[in-house]
C-alpha cells in the first residue's frame, strides 16, 4: 500500500503537469476550435527563459518565475498577431499545421543558440532534491517520501486552477473570453473585441506553458527536446474532455497515474504508450471525454 501511494504521489505530479498543457489546450480549442500542437514546444522556450533569466541575470527562482510567465504571454500574443491571425477563415486544418511547424521552429531555434540548445541544464531552484517524510519510524525510514519538487507541482498546479477558475467567473475579461468560446459572431454583435480576446487567450495559453515549463525542468532539466511532454498532455485533454477545464485537470491527472502505475507494474515498454491504452478505451466508451458535451447532430 505504501509504494501504491508512493507511486500515485509522483504519478499526480507529472499528471499535473500534463493537465497544465492540457488546459492549454482547451482554451485554445474552446475560443477559437484550433488544436494549438506547439503546446509542449512552447513550454520548452518557458524553460529555456527562465533558464537564462536565473543564470544570466541572476535573478531568484520565484522573481524569474514571474518574468518567465510574462515574457511566455507576450510571446503567446505575438504568435496569435503575427502568424495565426492573417490565416482567419483558412480551413482548420492550415491552422493546424501552423502550429506543427511553430513548433518545429522554435525547437531549431534553440538548438542554432550555441551550448545552450544543444546541452542539458538544471535550472537551479531552492527546493532541489529535498523531500518530506511522512510517518515511518523516526520520519526518515518505513514512511511515504514526498519530494517537494512534486509537492511544488502539485500545489501550483491547484492553486492556478483556483485562479483560472475566479478570473473566468468573476472578471469582465474572464466572463468575455467564455463568451468568445461559446459563440464568437454573437460575441462580436455584443461589442467584445474578439481578435483582442483571441490574442489574450493565446497569451494566456503560453503563459501556462511557461508555469509548466519551470515547475517539469526540476525533474527532466532543461532541453530543447523536453516539449515532447506536449504528447502526453493532448490524450489528456481528450480524456478530460476537449472543451472542459476541469476535464483537463482530471485528465492531466488520470493520464499520469496510469503512466507512474503502467511504469511499475507492468513489463518495460508499457508505460510510454499506457496514455494511448487510455485514449482508445476512452473513445470507445465516452467519446466525448469524461467532462465532454454531448453533441448530435442530425443528418
Amino acid at each position: 500500500m505504501l509504494q501504491l501511494l508512493q507511486l500515485i504521489v509522483s504519478g499526480a505530479a507529472i499528471g499535473c503537469i500534463y493537465a497544465l498543457l492540457a488546459l492549454g489546450f482547451v482554451l485554445i480549442y474552446k475560443a477559437t476550435e484550433t488544436v494549438n500542437f506547439a503546446q509542449g514546444d512552447l513550454m520548452m522556450v518557458g524553460g529555456f527563459i527562465g533558464l537564462a533569466v536565473m543564470t544570466v541575470i541572476g535573478l531568484p527562482f520565484w522573481l524569474a518565475f514571474l518574468v518567465t510567465v510574462v515574457a511566455m504571454a507576450l510571446v503567446g500574443m505575438g504568435i496569435e498577431r503575427l502568424v495565426l491571425r492573417p490565416l482567419l477563415g483558412q480551413p482548420a486544418f492550415t491552422v493546424v499545421m501552423m502550429t506543427i511547424g511553430i513548433g518545429y521552429l522554435a525547437r531549431g531555434l534553440v538548438t542554432m543558440i550555441p551550448y545552450w540548445g544543444t546541452e542539458t541544464h538544471t535550472l537551479p531552484v531552492p527546493f532541489k532534491d529535498e523531500v518530506i517524510w511522512i510517518g515511518g519510524e523516526g520520519g526518515k525510514t518505513g514512511g511515504l517520501v514526498i519530494s517537494v519538487e512534486h509537492l511544488v507541482i502539485i500545489l501550483a498546479t491547484v492553486a492556478l486552477v483556483a485562479l483560472l477558475y475566479v478570473f473566468f467567473r468573476y472578471t469582465k475579461l474572464g466572463i468575455a473570453m467564455q463568451a468568445t468560446s461559446q459563440n464568437q459572431l454573437a460575441a462580436f454583435y455584443m461589442g467584445i473585441p474578439v481578435r483582442r480576446v483571441n490574442m489574450l487567450i493565446w497569451g494566456l495559453s503560453a503563459a501556462i506553458c511557461g508555469v509548466a515549463g519551470l515547475l517539469l525542468a526540476p525533474i527532466t532539466f532543461v532541453h530543447a527536446n523536453m516539449g515532447f511532454v506536449g504528447l502526453k498532455a493532448f490524450p489528456a485533454a481528450v480524456v478530460g474532455g476537449f472543451g472542459s477545464i476541469p476535464g483537463a485537470l482530471v485528465g492531466g491527472l488520470i493520464i499520469g497515474i496510469v503512466e507512474s502505475l503502467a511504469g511499475f507494474y507492468l513489463p518495460e515498454g508499457f508505460k510510454d504508450i499506457a496514455a494511448y491504452v487510455v485514449v482508445l478505451v476512452m473513445l470507445v466508451v465516452k467519446p466525448n471525454g469524461l467532462f465532454g458535451d454531448n453533441l448530435t447532430k442530425k443528418v
